[in-house]
């Protein structure tokens, strides 16, 4: 388990209503979360400094930076243009909803408003941005927790599953001999044929998550392993040879030079598969372990020549 599996979630509430704030605080740690406040704009900027909330609730009005400009400042700078605002409206302002939201705000709550509806508006806006930050930029699939998580309910509903651990043989002499733009382009090509075969392979749905690089892992049934795997090196080894520049697909291998000068070759990429399983001869409990023995595996899958799927057989299964 992650040492911050546990943290409580930061709320920063800016608001110079000083029972505004004392309520919002109260019933915000009523439901688990930490809290920290702040009068106006200028010292939410100072704290956030220190301190990275995890959202923050923000009032509109407020004297030195009101809450628009807190949040277009917000907005603009990277370190925090992720953080996730609730914007607090006076009753019947359209307008300051309209402005808010265009200062990019992601949430408002009109005054007044009950326990209920600032709990519910808190931990929605939290789960959705989580769910936006475990989603690869690159390939826009989900990462690592939402990976972990969808291994935890197989095993909680008690179904047998498989999980994959995947990843491109010899990718260092792509990014080497291309950059790493061209190198995007293979990880890219990588998760569309991962995809298609998650999709072709039918029901029950299969899973498809992106650790990070070139590492994808895909959690299924044990009888969907084959099917899956087979359509995935075969499409995605037709998908890189059109990545390639035309001399070095033609004759095979790209030439790289060492930190010396030498000239080595390195064969075309092809892919690495890592399974482990859990049914009736081994139950995983943990996530991380099947994951583990699947990368485990995928370090077996590497010693091969080509691509190659390597499936743990020490644990009884066939």
């Amino acid at each position: 388990m992650e040492p911050e599996a546990d943290r409580k979630d930061i709320i920063l509430v800016v608001d110079d209503d000083e029972d505004i704030a004392r309520f919002v605080e109260f019933n915000l740690r009523l439901h688990g979360f930490e809290v920290i406040h702040a009068s106006d704009g200028q010292e939410a900027l100072e704290i956030i400094e220190r301190q990275r909330p995890d959202l923050a609730v923000v009032d509109l009005m407020m004297p030195r930076i009101d809450g628009l400009e807190l949040t277009r400042r917000l907005r603009a700078d990277p370190m925090t243009s992720a953080l996730p605002v609730i914007m607090l409206t006076a009753k019947g302002m359209t307008v300051d909803k309209v402005h808010g939201l265009s200062a990019g705000a992601d949430d408002y709550l009109v005054k007044p408003f009950d326990t209920a509806e600032l709990v519910a508006r808190v931990s929605s806006t939290l789960r959705r941005n989580k769910e936006f930050r475990e989603v690869s930029p690159l390939t826009g699939l989900p990462g690592n927790s939402r990976i972990r998580r969808e291994i935890s309910d197989r095993v909680r509903n008690g179904v047998d599953y498989a999980v994959g651990y995947v990843d491109i043989d010899r990718f260092k002499s792509v990014n080497d001999r291309y950059g790493f733009v061209r190198g995007d382009d293979f990880i890219s090509a990588l998760a569309r044929s991962l995809h298609r075969a998650v999709v072709g392979v039918g029901l029950p749905p299969a899973f498809l998550g992106h650790v990070g690089g070139d590492d994808f892992v895909i959690v299924c049934a044990p009888d969907q392993v084959r099917p899956l795997t087979s359509r995935a090196v075969v499409d995605f080894e037709t998908a890189a040879d059109t990545l390639y520049d035309p001399t070095d697909r033609e004759r095979g291998f790209v030439e790289l030079k060492d930190r010396r000068g030498n000239i080595r070759r390195a064969a075309l990429v092809t892919l690495s598969i890592g399974v482990s399983l859990s049914d009736a001869g081994k139950r995983f409990t943990d996530p991380l372990e099947a994951i583990a023995v699947a990368s485990e595996m995928k370090t077996v899958a590497k010693s091969q020549p080509g691509s190659y799927v390597a499936v743990d057989r020490r644990r009884g299964v066939t």
